[in-house]
């Protein structure tokens, strides 16, 4: 059984890089009739919030991913408790009493001298009474994990064959002094429970796979049976970049309320497009899914606006009715969808048929706009009113294309671009387009 999991952290938003390592786990999952656990890495109370921790959860739903099971690590702490106290008793972990300055200081003498910052295993060296003096003298140690010192190599699923020396490796603090674990405990604990097969996760975690390998055996007794994948970097610019959240790694929830539909997030992810040109749905990216597929660094925002455009251009109005202004009826929806980058822009488009605007003055077609006015038809309007009154406009002004459209269109909408004015038209009403046409003309 394939498990893998999704493992955020709640301090705030999840953006596009977040999304794109649980997209990869859901559809790894969903291609081997597998399962994944969404598991909230809750255990930092000073930046973890439960807010963020159900939004994103709420986020993950809209987006389409669901998960087999859910915990939150704050609450299992007597598992990593009982863990911690395995690792004491077996002498895998040792106790340390250097505070953080110390460690600073220690760190900048090694790197003064050109060697190695590592840590020094200074602490090994204690002895059972002066452990007991520290203790006396009130200091709280912190528990590192020794290392072996070997050299390990696996065999990543994205980034090939890797390797990694524990001796270049500082033996690292599993255990804080307030008794709490580590995320690199916590999360190879949870691991080992769950039974996760495959860990795919983002490559700037790839620095702690030999020290959870390592764990891994520790806990386990065995040889570590869990196969890594790091995604590399996202940046928009087709270039792997370090870290930042800028235009190509926008939050997910900013996305979703521009109208941005998660199929086009997905396929812009991806890469994957139907033969036709069409936009699959999640349950079919599945299919064909590999990991090689997300493995690509670029996420370009002009791209993912196309494909959203494509999408919502085949989007019937049921679909997105509760999400359009309140009144919009199938007609409008149909004469505007064709025409969006983000559902959202249908706003604006509500308010040139619904609302009042003011066309600005267009020089030289006064009296254009005035004959258009005075051959307006008598209502009631359908929708074939608009072609019919272009079209006789045509014969009596012997004018055709953008030199009669283009002064309409900017009289009646204030735009020179989107919906056709015929469809638009009958939307409007007579009185808004009288009105609108007679304000431009002057």
């Amino acid at each position: 059984m394939i498990r893998v999991r999704f493992a955020p952290t709640p301090t705030g938003n999840l953006f596009v890089s977040g999304v794109r390592v649980a997209l990869a786990n859901y559809l790894f999952a969903r291609r081997g009739n597998g399962e994944m656990l969404l598991r909230i890495d809750d255990l930092d109370p000073e930046r973890g919030r439960r807010v963020h921790a159900d939004q994103i959860m709420q986020d993950l739903q809209w987006f389409g991913i669901r998960w087999h099971t859910s915990f939150r690590q704050s609450e299992r702490l007597a598992l990593y408790q009982d863990t911690i106290e395995r690792l004491k008793r077996d002498k895998f972990i040792y106790p340390c009493f250097e505070s953080e300055e110390e460690l600073k200081a220690k760190q900048e003498f090694r790197r003064k001298r050109h060697q190695s910052p590592i840590y020094d295993r200074a602490m090994l060296k204690l002895t059972d009474k002066q452990r007991i003096d520290a203790e006396a003298g009130g200091k709280v140690p912190h528990w590192r994990f020794k290392l072996s010192g070997r050299t390990l190599e696996w065999q990543d699923l994205i980034l090939g064959p890797r390797e990694a020396t524990l001796a270049a490796v500082s033996d690292p603090i599993l255990v804080r002094a307030d008794g709490t674990p580590s995320p690199v405990l916590a999360s190879v604990v949870d691991d080992i429970d769950y039974g996760t097969t495959h860990i795919i996760r983002a490559e700037d975690n790839a620095g702690n796979t030999a020290v959870q390998i390592e764990l891994f055996e520790v806990l386990r007794g065995t040889r570590n049976p869990i196969r890594f994948a790091h995604l590399p970097a996202l940046s928009d610019s087709g270039k792997i970049a370090p870290g930042g959240r800028k235009a190509g790694n926008p939050a997910l929830r900013g996305l979703r309320n521009d109208g941005v539909e998660p199929c086009a997030i997905a396929a812009c992810m991806t890469g994957i497009a139907a033969a036709d040109g069409s936009v699959p749905q999640l349950d079919t990216l599945a299919a064909n899914f590999e990991l090689a597929d997300l493995a690509a660094s670029r996420f370009d925002i002009a791209e993912m606006l196309a494909v959203n455009r494509r999408v919502l251009a085949g989007m019937d109005f049921t679909s997105v009715a509760d999400r359009l202004p309140s009144g919009a009826t199938e007609a409008f929806w149909l004469a505007i969808r064709g025409h969006l980058d983000l559902l959202k822009e249908a706003r604006g488009w509500w308010d040139v048929v619904a609302g009042t605007i003011v066309p600005p003055g267009i020089e030289g077609a006064g009296a254009l706009l005035r004959e258009a006015e005075a051959m307006l038809p008598a209502e009631p309007w359908d929708s074939a009113v608009g072609a019919a009154w272009i079209a006789a406009l045509e014969q009596a002004t012997g004018l055709t294309g953008d030199a009669l459209l283009m002064p309409l269109r900017l009289a009646l909408i204030g735009e020179d671009s989107g919906p056709d004015l015929a469809d638009l038209l009958p939307l409007i009403g007579r009185p808004r387009a009288s009105s609108r046409l007679l304000i431009a003309s002057t």
